[in-house]
């Protein structure tokens, strides 16, 4: 039976739990459950504190989990990411009041405020600056204003909450994160593993692309064909009327409109956009 270590709450959790259901997988329908039977998959779902993933995982007590990139990368532990997911995206990146440091190399001998101190003591070691990192559980931005820290380094998204926090960012960021699925380092390779992974990048493929079909003049299908070249090559057929032929393509969601425009422009009628609920490619 495949195990799998899934985050118990926060964002992580649902979009996880949206992953895997689009996988075919069962998930829970309770948020207290904490362990769920998936008897027709043969898995088993342990939830756990999105930190504590990585340590399961790198133990070997579960098979696989996902988690964020940078809980992984925080901790001591012997998993390690095998696949991006898509979903969860920040950045890890430090901030302080404005006009005090132009960079991170004027860090030097402050005190640092962090949530991942792992993180932080492994950039600062890269770059040669010694800090004293202070270790604060949950929100850090106010740390600088209480006369905490000099600095701070935590998640952004958008900046925004450090910016009410008067502070700026500064530096490039330390790590670009989301949701990962990790497996023990050195793990032996696994059917279940293998095909939990088939059947999730499915997913991340059907979320990125769509079906598009239309009908095209056959002088301009090559140039039609061109702008929807598809993932290997389109499916071409034959039309009743021998002046034209239906072209099927798998095309990227975020460029369907000006695919659509351009098709239009050249002369395709009859196009029409489809979801893919799940694929393997």
């Amino acid at each position: 039976m495949l195990r799998i270590a899934v985050p118990n709450k926060g964002s992580l959790s649902a979009s996880a739990a949206e992953m895997l259901s689009e996988a075919g997988y069962r998930q829970r329908r309770e948020q207290r459950e904490l362990i769920l039977a998936d008897p027709d998959n043969d898995t088993e779902f342990f939830f756990l504190r999105p930190r504590d993933i990585a340590t399961y995982v790198g133990a070997g007590q579960v098979e696989v989990g996902i988690t964020g990139r940078d809980l992984l990368l925080d901790g001591r532990n012997d998993a390690e990411e095998i696949m991006e997911l898509g979903f969860g995206g920040s950045t890890f990146r430090y901030a302080t009041s404005p006009g005090s440091a132009a960079g991170v190399e004027d860090f030097d001998g402050r005190r640092i405020a962090t949530s991942y101190p792992g993180l932080v003591k492994r950039d600062l070691e890269q770059r040669g600056i010694e800090a004293e990192v202070i270790r604060l559980d949950g929100a850090v931005e106010t740390a600088v204003r209480l006369g905490v820290a000099d600095v701070v380094a935590d998640v952004v998204s958008t900046g925004t909450t450090l910016r009410q926090a008067g502070l700026e960012v500064v530096g490039e960021p330390i790590l670009h994160s989301e949701a990962v699925l990790v497996r023990r380092r050195g793990a032996a390779e696994s059917a279940a593993v293998d095909q939990l992974q088939r059947r999730l990048q499915g997913v991340i493929i059907a979320r990125r692309y769509v079906m598009l079909d239309y009908d095209v003049r056959v002088e301009t299908v090559e140039q039609a064909c061109a702008l929807t070249p598809g993932i290997e090559s389109p499916t071409v057929s034959p039309l009743h009327d021998k002046g034209w032929v239906a072209v099927r393509a798998m095309i990227l969601r975020s460029e369907t409109n000006p695919i659509m425009d351009e098709l239009w422009e050249l002369g395709a009628r009859g196009i029409l956009v489809t979801d893919i609920l799940a694929c393997r490619l």
